[in-house]
């Protein structure tokens, strides 16, 4: 019996410097029966030519990410479980075989993965840091569906961009429940995977992490960050109205004390969280600025 078809989407604009290695890292999965997927949103650079040397299931499609998931993910895969990935992502060895083991127990509809951002740098540092807080917990998002649950809650709302991941999260749950992919430790050839010495040149040690996702970044840059911060909070509003400010979990996403507090102190994460004053110090930094530029938005 083959193993499960998993379609991988990678959704793109103008990569040309990063989607070569989120396809070598796709070629590189444990897990043998795979279908790479590339929706490309009308790049002027080279991104389609280099995929070409690693698939050629390459589309056309916009305006924005959702409609290129959606495509991808609907329209074009054909296998029993999706997933999707943005160009500047490195998937570890080991993702996709454990997430097909986890989800075919039988207990998930969908999973969130890990995710480590590279980068050596100060402000790089501490996004990892922030973003190792957020694996599993509403700020988070699902990556790897069963293809037929993702059909039938109608993929990501297009109307969005930023919190379609949180949407779609809202509506899997209501039939099933979400799993976070524990962290594989051990892979026989971690010495030979090719992307290794990316991973630990961009501040990361892939051992322990090899079913993670590597979110490589670049190095930080406050004002893109701010930027891209504005852009995708430009939904927000809209998200909030369609389930309810009284729900949950769009109550933590939107408190000031969750998504200042809460997230980094449950679960026992507080003893990491104040072992680590001099990256603390930088997330709040972070956590401020956002905030103004959130208030800013609603003043004007």
């Amino acid at each position: 019996m083959l193993p499960s078809l998993v379609s991988i989407i990678v959704t793109t604009k103008n990569e040309e410097k990063n989607i070569a290695n989120c396809l070598l890292s796709i070629t590189e999965q444990t897990h043998p029966y795979l279908e790479i997927i590339v929706v490309d949103n009308n790049s002027f650079d080279n991104t389609r030519e280099i995929a070409l040397k690693f698939t050629d299931k390459i589309f056309i499609k916009g305006p924005e990410r959702s409609a290129q998931r959606n495509y991808g993910m609907i329209n074009i895969a054909q296998g029993k479980y999706v997933m999707f990935l943005d160009a500047d992502m490195i998937l570890g060895p080991k993702a996709v075989e454990t997430c097909v083991s986890m989800v075919e127990s039988g207990l998930w509809v969908a999973l969130h993965i890990p995710e480590f951002v590279l980068g050596k740098s100060y402000f790089s540092q501490v996004r990892r840091f922030e973003r190792s807080f957020y694996n599993g917990t509403v700020i988070d998002g699902a990556r790897f569906f069963k293809k037929s649950v993702f059909e039938e809650v109608g993929g990501f709302d297009e109307t969005m961009s930023g919190p379609e991941d949180w949407d779609i999260d809202k509506k899997l749950k209501n039939i099933g429940p979400i799993g976070l992919l524990p962290l594989i430790t051990e892979y026989p050839k971690a010495t030979t995977w090719k992307l290794a010495r990316l991973i630990i040149e961009s501040g990361v040690n892939p051992n322990g992490k090899w079913n993670s996702i590597f979110h490589n970044e670049s190095e930080f840059k406050l004002v893109e960050y701010l930027s891209k911060k504005k852009y995708y909070s430009a939904s927000i509003d809209r998200y909030a109205k369609k389930w309810g400010r009284n729900d949950p979990d769009i109550r933590k996403q939107m408190s000031i004390g969750y998504r200042f507090f809460g997230v980094f102190l449950e679960r026992y994460k507080w003893k990491r969280f104040i072992l680590n004053p001099y990256l603390v110090f930088g997330v709040y930094f972070l956590r401020f600025l956002v905030g103004l530029q959130f208030l800013k938005r609603n003043l004007l």
